[in-house]
């Protein structure tokens, strides 16, 4: 599955990000590492409870993405040979619709949950609106809903890690 309306684009961090979600090169760095002791990764995007809202970083197909979930963009990174798929709940993403999103890294401890933890480090996203040239880049619909049966991105399609 890819996304739609995600025109990726080529920054100089060294990655190929999204009109709606973008990657810090400190963020990218840390994929890499990541990547190369854990596999193919995902992120989900949680939406509060016991660690606030972070972007929750696992090993591909490790958490279940459903009909409740969006995929916002398939996220390249130099180095990283498959896309880093970023997910959000629907309902979470309804009230972060209007935003960019770009996840940074920062020192202090996340969730035990998610790749990043012990390493003294977590992923943080920071916000802002998108301008109206990204809305109208973006245009009319929204991302493409996860399936409950289904694995979490591209990487099914072509047998690759998270099949089930």
């Amino acid at each position: 599955m890819s996304p739609r309306n995600t025109r990726p684009t080529t920054p100089r961090s060294g990655t190929r990000q999204s009109p709606r979600v973008a990657l810090t090169p400190r963020a990218a760095e840390l994929v890499r590492r990541l990547r190369a002791e854990h596999g193919p990764l995902m992120f989900h995007q949680s939406g509060g409870c016991c660690d606030g809202s972070s972007p929750m970083c696992y090993p591909y197909g490790e958490f279940r993405t459903g009909a409740s979930d969006v995929l916002l963009a398939e996220l390249g990174v130099d180095g990283v040979a498959e896309p880093v798929g970023f997910w959000m709940s629907a309902d979470q993403f309804e009230r972060w619709c209007h935003t960019h999103l770009t996840v940074d890294v920062v020192p202090g401890r996340g969730s035990g949950f998610s790749l990043e933890a012990p390493e003294g480090v977590r992923f943080l996203v920071r916000s802002r609106l998108l301008t109206d040239d990204e809305t109208r880049r973006l245009g009319p619909g929204g991302p493409s809903h996860g399936d409950a049966s289904a694995d979490t991105s591209a990487h099914s399609r072509s047998g690759g890690p998270g099949r089930a």
